[in-house]
């Protein structure tokens, strides 16, 4: 039975705890902001593989804070960092889930649901995400910035448009449901043709009229965000004017 301890008590850290342990791994304890130096220091002493699944910021000095050991891997899970962030311990790697970690117990499920996962380092990381059943790929180093960019444009930004669309929609009475439903059909259309052939709408097509109803149909508060996403959306129909 492998055995891992995870340094950071928050969403993600909740939630590889409960999923390695739904697979059979031996969680040896999930150390937050009450964990004392000593025990940060001899994190790696009795187990397989140490998780540090603290925000991107804080990884360096945590990594630097473990004391080092050949028998176990030490791992970050920040999307952003390259091995560097653990160099210091003689078998660095990386684990960053490609799942969005609302909570720990939602996160723990989605963790189990076949995700991608970002890896890189000791291979002790990949033998995790087979026991996840998930599906690993490696991001070098130096796109590990670009890489956690994409994702958070696919996931976050995604969300804070959702939001937008629902504040839009709750001024025009239109149940929030109905556009759910059409994200869905959105996000299948890109799956199954690419994001240029699935694109659709006024300004994909150079209708200014329309986007210009739209514009003084919304709060002002809403068009900044509204007008540069036409304009990435015309971008990538080909309608964009030269820079």
């Amino acid at each position: 039975m492998r055995s891992v301890r995870i340094i950071g008590d928050g969403r993600a850290g909740g939630a590889i705890a409960a999923a390695l342990s739904e697979v059979g791994w031996q969680v040896r304890g999930v150390l937050g902001r009450s964990a004392s130096a000593a025990q940060v220091a001899s994190a790696a002493a009795d187990v397989d593989l140490v998780l540090i699944a603290t925000p991107d910021a804080a990884v360096p000095d945590v990594a630097a804070s473990v004391e080092p050991t050949a028998a176990a891997a030490v791992a970050h899970m920040a999307g952003s960092l390259g091995l560097d962030a653990v160099g210091m311990h003689p078998r660095p790697a990386a684990l960053h889930p490609l799942v969005a970690l609302p909570d720990p117990a939602v996160g723990a499920r989605r963790l189990l649901g076949g995700g991608w996962f970002a890896v890189a380092g000791d291979a002790l990381v990949r033998q995790a995400v087979a026991d996840l059943g998930g599906r690993a790929f490696e991001v070098p180093d130096a796109d590990r910035a670009a890489y956690h960019a994409a994702a958070v444009v696919a996931s976050n930004h995604l969300v804070a448009l959702l939001g937008q669309a629902e504040r839009i929609a709750s001024e025009a009475g239109v149940p929030f449901a109905a556009l759910i439903d059409l994200v869905r059909g959105t996000v299948d259309n890109v799956d199954e043709l690419g994001p240029a052939a699935a694109l659709t709408g006024p300004a994909a097509r150079g209708d200014t009229q329309t986007v210009c109803r739209h514009v003084e149909a919304i709060d002002p508060v809403e068009r900044a965000a509204y007008e540069a996403l036409s304009q990435l959306a015309r971008r990538l129909a080909g309608l964009a004017e030269p820079s």
